[in-house]
Order: C-alpha cells, then sequence, then structure tokens
C-alpha cells in the first residue's frame, strides 16, 4: 500500500483508504467503550479496530488490558474510541489541525510536528512502573525503536512521538489441516514449491490462496516478487542516504531519492529493465495458479488478513495477513501458523540471483500519540498510560491474545505468529517493490489489466511507465529535488 502522509512517512500495512472527511468541530465520530473502573480522571484513547470488525470495541483482550491499568491506577479511566478505518485518518488529522484531539491518538494521522507532545526527554527518565529502570526508552527491542532508525522519529523535528505497543510484519498465514490432508509440507520454500502446493491444494478441494480485491493482497505479492528480482540493482542505483543526501542508504523504498533518479534516468524503466517485466509474469502466474478465482468481486472483509471470511471458513488454505490479524480468526486460531512469502529461484526464472524473500519488521503498527495541545494532569495520564504499556509483564497477555509482535525486550512472540518475523523474511527490503503512480493510484490499479487479461504485457509495462514517470516528477516536486541535473530532464 502507499505510505501514510505523515512527517514520518511510515507505511499504513492494514488500513485502507481514506473515506469522507468529518468537520472538526463535530467531535469524534465514532463507537466507544468506556473502561468504567475508573473513579477519577477520564482520558481518551481514539484510533481504529486492527483486531476485528466491532465498532464499539477492540476486543475482550484490550478491554481486559484496559481493565488492569485501572486495577493499577484506580485514578485514571480509559475511554476507547473505535473510528471507521475509512475515515480514522481524516477525522484525527481534522481533530489535531483544529486542537481538539483526545489525548491519545493513533500515530498514522496526519499531522505536523508542532500538534503533537514530542516524547524524547520522557524517554530518557525512568518509567516509574519498572523499578531499577533508568531511562524510559531502554524497554524497548533498540532493533526496532532506537534514535537513528527510519520511520522512529520525525524527520521533521528529530523527537520521539509516539510509542509503539507492538510491531508490524507482514506473512502467510496457513492452514494446517488443510496443509495436512493436500500433502504441503510447511514452510513453503521457494517459488516453484508455491506452485506446485497449489497443486495439491486445488485437487484436495481448497481455494490454495485468499484475496480479495484490496489493495493489500496485489500490493504485498508485488513488492515481494519485485524486490527479489531487482535486488542486483540496489548498489547500481544506491546514491542517497535516507535523508536524500550524496551517500549509501541501509534499504530503499520506491519514494526514495534514489529511486527517483533511477526513474528519470532510465537507469531502471518499466520496458527496459528485464526484471521489472519478469516480475509482472511471476505475479499474473500465481495469481493464475492459487489465488480466489472471482478475487476482483470480493470486497474486502478485514484490514489484517486479506479476504478474511474465505480463510477463516477453512475455503482457502492460505492468506497475506499481519500478526494482529490472528485475533480475528476465531475458533481457526489453533489450525493456523504462519511462514514467509517463498523465494523465487532459478526454478522459476532464469533471471533470479537467489536473493532472498525479505519484507521487514518494524513499527507503525498499534502506536500512540499525545497532542501538543493536552497540558497538566490529562498529559500526566496519558504518559502513564504509554508507560505503562511498555511494560512487559502489562502487555504480554494482550500478546498472546491477539498475535501481536512485541516492541519491548524479553517479549514472546506467539508461535501462530513467529513465521512472519523468521529468518532472512524479518529483514527490510532492500529495493522495497516498484514505483507507484501519482497521488491517488491504487495499487489495484497498476496491476489489475495485466492480472484480469485486459492488457497485453507490453500495454502494462507501457501504463507503469507512464505512470511510474508522473508520480516520481510529483516526488521530486514535493521533495524538493527539482534542482538536480537527473531531475531536469
Amino acid at each position: 500500500m502507499s505510505p501514510v502522509p505523515t512527517p514520518l512517512s511510515r507505511r499504513t500495512l492494514l488500513l485502507g483508504s481514506l473515506g469522507t472527511a468529518l468537520a472538526g468541530g463535530l467531535g469524534l465520530s465514532g463507537c466507544s467503550s468506556d473502561s468504567g473502573g475508573g473513579s477519577g480522571l477520564q482520558i481518551t484513547l481514539a484510533g481504529p479496530n486492527q483486531w476485528n470488525s466491532n465498532g464499539a470495541s477492540f476486543g475482550k483482550p484490550w478491554e481486559d488490558l484496559i481493565a488492569r491499568f485501572q486495577a493499577d491506577e484506580p485514578d485514571i479511566s480509559i475511554k476507547t474510541v473505535v473510528l471507521p478505518l475509512k475515515e480514522f485518518k481524516q477525522t484525527l488529522a481534522t481533530q489535531l489541525s483544529a486542537g481538539s484531539a483526545p489525548e491519545l491518538v493513533f500515530s498514522q494521522a496526519a499531522h505536523e510536528p508542532h500538534m503533537i507532545h514530542p516524547l524524547t526527554e520522557a524517554l530518557q527518565q525512568p518509567n516509574p512502573y519498572v523499578s531499577g529502570n533508568k531511562a524510559w526508552l531502554d524497554l524497548f527491542d533498540p532493533r526496532y525503536f532506537a534514535p537513528g532508525l527510519p520511520n522512529v522519529v520525525s524527520t521533521t523535528s528529530g523527537d520521539f512521538e509516539y510509542i509503539p505497543f507492538n510491531l508490524v510484519a507482514v506473512g502467510v498465514y496457513y492452514n494446517t489441516e488443510a496443509f495436512t490432508k493436500a500433502g504441503v509440507k510447511a514452510p513453503i520454500a521457494t517459488f516453484a514449491d508455491l506452485l506446485e502446493a497449489c497443486e495439491k491444494l486445488t485437487a484436495a478441494g481448497y481455494t490454495p490462496f485468499a484475496m480479495d480485491n484490496s489493495d493489500l493482497g496485489v500490493g504485498w505479492t508485488v513488492k515481494t516478487i519485485a524486490n527479489m528480482m531487482l535486488d542486483k540493482y540496489f548498489d547500481k542505483i544506491n546514491r542517497y542516504d535516507a535523508a536524500g543526501k550524496t551517500g549509501k542508504a541501509q534499504y530503499l523504498s520506491p519514494k526514495a531519492k534514489s529511486w527517483a533518479r533511477a526513474v528519470l534516468t532510465g537507469e531502471i524503466s518499466a520496458k527496459g529493465t528485464p526484471e521489472v517485466a519478469e516480475t509482472l509474469k511471476l505475479l499474473k502466474q500465481f495469481f493464475d495458479a492459487g489465488v480466489t478465482k472471482n478475487w476482483t468481486g470480493v470486497a474486502s472483509s478485514s484490514g489484517s488478513v486479506v479476504n478474511l471470511r474465505d480463510f477463516q471458513s477453512g475455503k482457502a488454505a492460505m492468506a497475506w495477513g499481519v500478526p494482529f490479524g490472528y485475533g480475528a480468526l476465531g475458533d481457526l486460531q489453533g489450525k493456523v501458523s504462519s511462514m514467509p512469502f517463498p523465494t523465487i529461484t532459478t526454478a522459476s526464472s532464469p533471471l533470479s540471483t537467489g536473493a532472498p524473500a525479505r519484507f521487514g519488521t518494524s513499527v507503525g503498527g498499534t502506536s500512540y500519540m499525545i497532542p501538543s495541545t493536552l497540558d497538566g494532569k490529562h498529559r500526566e495520564a496519558a504518559i502513564k498510560f504509554l508507560q505503562w504499556m511498555s511494560v512487559l509483564a502489562n502487555v504480554q497477555p494482550w500478546l498472546d491474545a491477539t498475535g501481536g509482535i512485541p516492541a519491548v525486550k524479553g517479549a514472546t512472540v506467539p508461535s501462530g505468529v513467529a513465521g512472519m518475523i523468521s529468518g532472512t523474511w524479518s529483514e527490510p527490503m532492500r529495493m522495497g517493490g516498484l514505483p507507484g503512480g501519482p497521488a491517488g493510484t491504487t495499487e489495484l490499479s497498476l496491476y489489475d489489466g495485466y492480472l484480469l487479461g485486459t492488457k497485453s504485457l507490453d500495454q502494462q509495462l507501457d501504463h507503469l511507465q507512464d505512470l511510474w514517470i508522473k508520480g516520481t516528477r510529483e516526488q521530486v516536486k514535493k521533495n524538493g529535488w527539482d534542482k538536480e541535473d537527473w531531475a531536469k530532464a
């Protein structure tokens, strides 16, 4: 999916597109679950439901967590406001801009640094809920939440703005009973093995891979395949660091300056770079062999598992998903495990270099921040909740129940989602996939013509090249790169 338009450019890995803008003066338009137990100060937490389809509650694991917090802090009560998936970003962005946002706001809301209370100083102070702790920041796993890491601090202010309650990863859920019945062994190692598994699962009466018409399934598949196929170009096009200065980046995003230069100079082009066409061929091969037959007519039923209905019902044997989708699987939980998407080898493509499948584990899952308009006891109470949520013993039961990947040190990863952070799959993508189009271009619109057979491969490549150029020109202007010689062509 497209990056979230915040100063941190964090990707939205599960939460759909923006919907109708809501007026700032009307307050939060969503359903809420009132925590009850607190007898003193009430603070409100507002964000989307990442775990289930309930419009009024994040689910029993969350309610239990809030009850535990209020047992520790009886003078503070938490009100949870559940915002619609298609509207939460605009709703919260409007509230932040108007200065009327609640005490705790989901971090993917677009904002300017002055709208958020910086947490940098507080993170250097002891967390009062952990005896002997000298710095709150020390409680977090430094691989994912530490200064200097991409998307952790504001690129504008340099401050920490939010606290992660979990991490985000992407992987393939699979039904263990379906695999056993079809004679498929997990994890599936190679793309060739995946196509063979699709044949076996089809013969056993299953839809091999659940798919719907959201951007997620198509987008994640393209990104994963393209990142492997174009890995050989990483050192060639990598000319700028993460800040856009001359140097080297640890890994690239399709919106990075290095990618922009590659597109506008023709170092990489849809028609001139054979690995791009090969990516499309492999994508179509996978869709033709294994996904839900009428996938373009299947509306998304979840922001955390692609075509949740078919997978949850047992009709489909595999599905793309994120860790917090585990809680939505209901009775299927004990029959589900997870794995990376398979690696493409020369058995599937002569252009393969053997680069392993990668997706990456990072912050950007469930994270909350505090508006700068708060002060006094309300700000103190909000900080207390964030500190409490950073303690292993406090969050482990919630992580276990929801399939959450911990952001704090020492926590265990629930077995059902462990495959999503295994081996090189958990490493960041080096190339980041393929570029998109200008603002408003969906992942689905980039590729559906070719997948449905209404565009030939050549027509598809022309379509991509046109959108790449338009999208890159937009990025160049937005980021002030238009003074570069390569951007003037």
